[in-house]
């Protein structure tokens, strides 16, 4: 995955609590095992006024002009705002495969469902929780002012608004530590490769009848 170090971006605001899985990926794109091409579906069910399934040519599909990501000032968001119980409902990697592939690197709430949380950082996708008053007062200034932007830092644990007045976030070290070094799960058990065959070598020499 990529590495997540610091990163300055437009911030879209999604005024919705208890957003759930099936909102950010609905159920009928979790037929495909691929991680790609789901970036189109994102939201789909409030992004489109027409039924999406898969295989549409979503470039001719209607899109919903109240939504917030369909609406110019927000076009190439890097950073969603959401509000509290983002990713509640069922488990699903799709989810935050979807963010990522729409462009987002970053999500900041007050609260995140714990195996969504789990599932994001474990994909490249940054979750931060800050306190439901800031988030307010994020919200108001992304709403009113058009153009505004936040530089989020992981290895100094700040998200900073213009002006340059700065909030802290808690993480994890060991997922800080995979995000900054751009290592999913895979890419941890291949950093001990060396020592695997060692032992696969030993193994297959001591009991080479299994093999």
């Amino acid at each position: 995955m990529e590495k997540f170090v610091r990163q300055e971006g437009l911030v879209a605001p999604m005024d919705r609590a208890n957003v759930d899985t099936d909102a950010i990926i609905p159920k009928q794109y979790l037929k495909s095992i691929k991680r790609t091409g789901y970036g189109p579906n994102l939201f789909d069910e409030w992004r489109y006024l027409d039924h999406g399934e898969p295989g549409m040519d979503h470039s001719k599909r209607p899109l919903n002009p109240d939504f917030v990501l369909n609406q110019p000032r927000y076009r190439g968001a890097t950073v969603l705002l959401a509000r509290e119980n983002f990713g509640c409902g069922s488990s699903r990697e799709h989810a935050p495969w979807a963010l990522l592939q729409y462009g987002f690197q970053a999500v900041i709430a007050p609260s995140f469902a714990d195996i969504f949380y789990n599932n994001s950082l474990k994909n490249g996708l940054l979750l931060i929780r800050l306190d439901a008053k800031t988030v307010d007062r994020l919200f108001k200034d992304a709403q009113g002012i058009e153009g505004y932007r936040l530089a989020v830092d992981l290895e100094a644990q700040t998200v900073t608004a213009p002006g340059g007045e700065g909030f802290k976030f808690d993480i994890d070290p060991f997922a800080k530590h995979s995000l900054l070094n751009g290592l999913d799960e895979i890419g941890l058990t291949l950093k001990h490769a060396d020592q695997i065959r060692v032992f696969e070598a030993k193994h297959r020499e001591r009991q080479p009848w299994l093999f």
